[in-house]
């Protein structure tokens, strides 16, 4: 079974650091994320998506990120059915934050022009990657050409 959801958007509010009875952070926000397709002539929808992040994935969003701010979230969908106070069945559906990162710049870094690769964090092994070669020169020497026959799989 697969349960994962990545998502990225502004955050609604910011986000407030609360604590359960036995002492585990806890936060939950709410993010706007943009619809890729709308109709002609209509403006673009937004969807509202509840997130909840625990522990230090919940200390770091509070402390780095405010309303406004562009937030990446990696997580799983959670949906809760209860009764509300009128006995009507409801259902909730929210995301449950593993993983968060920067996918914005600075403020005020666009005028400067400075750029920094965006941290993250989540699960314990949040790691950054090594960054990629860049290959600017053209060549094409370390190429081997293929055999123009019909004995591909594809």
């Amino acid at each position: 079974m697969l349960n994962v959801v990545v998502l990225m958007g502004r955050l609604v509010a910011d986000p407030e650091l609360r604590h359960t009875p036995n002492d585990v952070a806890v936060t939950s926000f709410r993010i706007a994320v943009d619809r890729a397709y709308s109709k002609s002539g209509q403006d673009k929808q937004t969807d509202f998506i509840d997130i909840t992040a625990w522990r230090q994935t919940a200390e770091f969003v509070c402390r780095y990120f405010t309303k406004g701010s562009m937030i990446a979230v990696k997580g799983s969908l959670r949906v809760d059915n209860y009764t509300d106070r009128d006995g009507n069945k409801r259902t909730r559906y929210d995301v449950q934050a593993e993983n968060v990162s920067f996918c914005g710049g600075k403020k005020g870094s666009a005028a400067t022009g400075e750029t920094r690769p965006a941290p993250s964090y989540g699960s314990a092994t949040s790691t950054a990657a090594p960054a990629a070669p860049a290959y600017s020169s053209g060549a094409d020497s370390d190429f081997q050409a293929l055999p123009d026959d019909d004995g591909l799989p594809f």
